[in-house]
């Protein structure tokens, strides 16, 4: 059956930088079938070539275009006009008979109705049709009830298991690895909990700002742009019950069933924004938009009851690091001084796995000193280890929805950060991240060594 990729907003910044590459390293690797067409979908006048010329300024490494042209097609359309889609139909079909179609929306969260209408009036995707599917990037939408409209209108056109809800950091590598962590090392799965936990961490740090997305970034924020999404599903994967079946809708449950039960405490979160965010384009004078979040949560159930889960990421940060630590406990009277113990999972831009454990330190010293399992992704990996598109669209073709989003995911998370952005909190700004470091090391000094 010959598949059918469209790409809304191919002129996008999503475009060239993470699905052009993905799809040249999926032809590379053979995973995209030779007949596959490639419809690519913008409001631009021009041809193909003008098309790859453009795109050839804007994509930054290295594509093999003689092997990547002949999937492709471009296509010039007005997304608010009905015939359009109409011919974007007849185009696609061509008397072809049946197909297995996708359509991915790399636009704007509020073009997605728009869209989602003119695909389904049109007939390009028929609800219920089990060889199409409709896929959407973050945010999804800008709280719970902005995201409850989009989504109610979108079921009005789709069944839930047509639409395809993209959080590219459920890709990468090591967020993948977290359930492997886990439950496939007993040493672990027996100490996951309050008993053995002393708290965990979980850091998304960027050194860059915002750049050029300050449109975008300025009415959403670090809290609706990270915590709500990357974050909150770091959170639920590491603290889940192990589930039934390890297919995608049992994970799910267990994800959801945890998140329903995290809270966050609206006195124990700082936000600051970047000594010079209001001079990137297109930022309002008086923004208040927070680019540092830092947030204790808890899970009330009886397995995380008592343990402090903390969630820190921001822009224009000290260093680009994304990893998740947890931190176990040192009870023992006779060995209170030595290091606790510490798993650290290294997502980004590192991949891999450290477990910090204690050890007689050579000589005649009887002292206890910390020593270091290292365990490196990409030195096990032979050539790149696959971006998080790569592997995203590898399972958008082949109907795979483990890493993609469910509707009850969204609504859980969304409904806490609602709540917290209700609360009332001072705005500090920073000029280096010293500054915020000690003001959460004020409040909680256990993590001084994580931070």
């Amino acid at each position: 059956m010959r598949k059918i990729l469209t790409i809304f907003g191919s002129t996008g910044n999503l475009m060239y930088k993470k699905l052009f590459p993905a799809l040249d390293a999926l032809i590379k690797k053979n995973y995209l079938d030779k007949d596959t067409k490639i419809y690519l979908i913008a409001r631009k006048d021009c041809t193909l070539d003008d098309y790859i010329e453009e795109a050839k300024n804007e994509i930054q490494i290295t594509v093999n275009w003689d092997k990547l042209i002949p999937y492709l097609t471009y296509i010039k359309m007005d997304i608010n006009n009905i015939e359009d889609y109409k011919l974007l139909n007849e185009t696609i079909n061509n008397n072809e008979g049946q197909l297995d179609k996708m359509f991915y929306l790399a636009v704007p969260p509020n073009l997605f109705p728009i869209i989602a209408k003119g695909i389904a009036e049109s007939g390009l995707i028929k609800k219920g049709d089990e060889f199409a599917r409709i896929v959407f990037e973050k945010p999804f939408g800008e709280d719970l009830k902005t995201a409850k409209s989009i989504n109610t209108e979108l079921w009005n056109y789709f069944e839930e298991k047509q639409i395809y809800r993209i959080d590219h950091y459920l890709g990468k590598e090591m967020i993948q690895n977290i359930l492997i962590v886990r439950f496939a090392n007993i040493v672990f799965e027996q100490a996951w909990n309050n008993k053995t936990v002393e708290s965990i961490v979980i850091i998304a740090k960027e050194t860059e700002g915002v750049l050029k997305r300050g449109n975008y970034y300025d009415k959403v924020g670090a809290l609706k742009d990270m915590v709500q999404s990357h974050l909150m599903q770091m959170v639920s994967l590491i603290t889940m019950e192990k589930p039934k079946t390890f297919n995608s809708d049992d994970i799910k449950d267990e994800k959801v069933k945890v998140i329903k039960n995290l809270k966050i405490n609206n006195d124990d979160i700082i936000l600051g924004q970047y000594k010079g965010y209001k001079d990137a384009i297109k930022i309002y004078e008086d923004s208040t938009t927070e680019t540092f979040v830092y947030a204790k949560a808890c899970i009330d159930n009886e397995r995380w009851s008592g343990v402090p889960i903390h969630l820190l990421t921001g822009k224009s940060l000290d260093e680009k690091k994304s990893e998740i630590i947890i931190n176990f406990k040192n009870e023992d009277l006779n060995f209170s001084k030595s290091p606790n113990n510490k798993l650290i999972i290294r997502v980004a831009p590192e991949e891999g796995v450290n477990f910090i454990f204690n050890v007689k330190e050579a000589g005649l010293s009887e002292r206890v000193v910390a020593a270091n399992l290292d365990y490196c992704h990409k030195c096990n990996y032979l050539g790149n280890t696959p971006e998080a598109y790569e592997k995203l669209l590898l399972d958008l073709i082949n109907k795979q929805n483990s890493l993609f989003t469910r509707w009850d995911e969204i609504e859980t998370s969304w409904q806490i950060i609602d709540e917290v952005k209700k609360g009332k909190h001072e705005l500090f700004i920073y000029d280096n991240y010293q500054i915020l470091k000690e003001k959460i090391i004020k409040r909680n000094g256990a993590l001084k060594n994580d931070l």
